[in-house]
């Protein structure tokens, strides 16, 4: 049963928002305007006259994008560049990120030209400037701080009475949520244990800012601390590195990274099917499941899904049966394999990785539509910062879900329900989040004024979401024995 946990406070972008457009549009409707509406027209459309019509040149764009009609696909691109704009109101920012991630799908199938286009590009590796905009994001959105105050609490009630504790840190990007633990545990009736935390992360100065920032609490509070930084990517991780100790209560975290083991199982899937249909090229059967899990020839299908009037939910791809997933399963028996007493996942709770292009781009429009929208409630539209967020943040997701396949293609955001049934198969069952946990993080909404979030409790885990758009989920799981 799906219980609300924070009630309706109000919410006064619900006249604008852009997910009001969404839901009150049919994906097959007529067109709005005649296709050869003059420029000027155009302009002097009314916000939501706009927003519908954005969404219609978005979809028609894709279709002739998936259909290789590049002649239809650039005059939709050229009105849409008319029409969206970074910095105006929601719909024309998500549609500039969706127009040139839908630009840059057709420059790819060019790869001499893609190549060519982009071999004088400087670039640059600005660890700084990346940490920046990870910190604007956890202060404009409350999702982190949700994310760590769950796991946060999951850890000290799995903790109890522990005197050796080891956290295992997936991503080792933000400090604020260790330092708001190792101050918990310095509460504990008890007293605190012997805490060890282990950071990953491909940037060596991420984790010595965290190790300076924690090190530096733990002496304060006199707390016997130690910190074992991992410089690598998740993807390459090799377990023996977080170097378990026997003794120790193992917790494990991990924030929005699971869904990047996807790519790699998807292109191993790819191999696995060239190689069969290379041994038996009269397998018609292999043929189509190897065009299908390109999502290329099933693209031909796109056009008359649109014209269906497909609509998002969690009743599309999310039902289908759970592919096999080969570094993702190693992964998590490997985790399974060092007995954590508890390890907690955050990931996107979102449908991204349908194998068509038309699929991920009705799925990510929601999605997106949502994130943008927070901002516009809370940060003025000519903020630089909320700028640095759209583009290198979302701006960056949404050209991976859209532009990228393959082993390029990162950013596969799943459900929550795949998830479960991922990590319940590698021997993990799961932990209820406690009422007390969900309590704080509901207060924790109402005290940041973050008006339009919900926090909704499925089958023990959390799910966050703005308005009714699940945005992102928490979970705990156990090993089983």
């Amino acid at each position: 049963m799906v219980a609300m946990f924070q009630e309706d406070n109000g919410t006064s972008s619900v006249a604008s928002s852009p997910l009001q457009v969404f839901s009150t549009m049919s994906l097959n409707r007529p067109t709005l305007l005649a296709s050869s509406s003059p420029f000027h027209c155009l302009k002097d459309l009314k916000p939501e006259e706009r927003g519908l019509y954005l969404i219609h040149l978005l979809l028609t764009c894709a279709n002739h994008v998936a259909s290789g009609s590049l002649q239809n696909a650039n005059a939709a691109l050229e009105q849409l560049s008319h029409l969206a704009a970074p910095d105006g109101d929601t719909m024309q920012r998500i549609a500039a990120y969706f127009t040139e991630a839908l630009a840059n799908r057709i420059l790819k199938s060019w790869p001499g030209l893609y190549k060519a286009l982009n071999a004088t590009q400087i670039r640059t590796n600005n660890v700084s400037e990346e940490i920046h905009v990870r910190r604007l994001f956890f202060e404009m959105f409350p999702i982190l701080k949700v994310s760590y105050l769950l796991t946060n609490r999951a850890i000290l009630e799995a903790m109890e009475g522990e005197k050796m504790v080891h956290v295992v840190d997936l991503d080792a990007s933000e400090p604020a949520q260790w330092l708001a633990l190792i101050q918990a545990f310095n509460s504990r009736p008890e007293g605190p244990p012997h805490l060890r935390i282990t950071g990953v992360h491909h940037q060596k100065e991420v984790l010595e800012q965290m190790a300076h920032r924690l090190i530096e609490e733990a002496e304060k509070l006199d707390i016997p601390f130690q910190f074992n930084p991992v410089v690598g990517r998740l993807d390459c991780l090799n377990v023996e590195l977080l170097r378990v100790k026997t003794g120790e209560a193992l917790a494990v975290s991990s924030v929005l990274q699971l869904h990047t083991f996807l790519a790699s199982d998807d292109d191993l899937m790819r191999k696995n099917c060239a190689l069969r249909f290379q041994n038996n090229p009269s397998g018609v059967d292999l043929q189509r499941v190897l065009m299908m899990s390109h999502g290329s020839a099933a693209e031909a299908h796109e056009n008359d899904m649109s014209n269906n009037g497909y609509s998002p939910s969690g009743d599309s791809a999310s039902s289908l049966p759970l592919p096999s997933s080969g570094r993702t399963d190693g992964f998590l028996n490997a985790i399974w394999g060092l007995s954590p007493k508890v390890m907690v996942v955050t990931e996107q709770d979102s449908d991204h990785n349908g194998s068509t292009l038309m699929e991920r781009l009705l799925e990510s429009l929601y999605t997106y539509a949502a994130l943008f929208d927070c901002l516009e409630t809370k940060v003025p539209r000519t903020s630089q910062d909320r700028i640095k967020v759209e583009k290198m943040l979302f701006g960056e997701e949404i050209k991976n879900i859209i532009a990228c396949e393959g082993f390029e293609r990162r950013e596969r955001h799943e459900k929550l329900e795949k998830w479960s049934q991922r990590i319940d198969l590698a021997g993990f069952g799961n932990v209820p989040l406690s009422y007390y946990a969900m309590l704080q993080a509901r207060r924790l909404l109402q005290g940041c004024g973050f008006d339009g979030y919900r926090i909704k409790e499925e089958s023990g885990c959390a799910v966050i979401c703005w308005q009714d758009r699940p945005l992102y989920s928490v979970s705990a799981w156990r090993c089983r024995k």
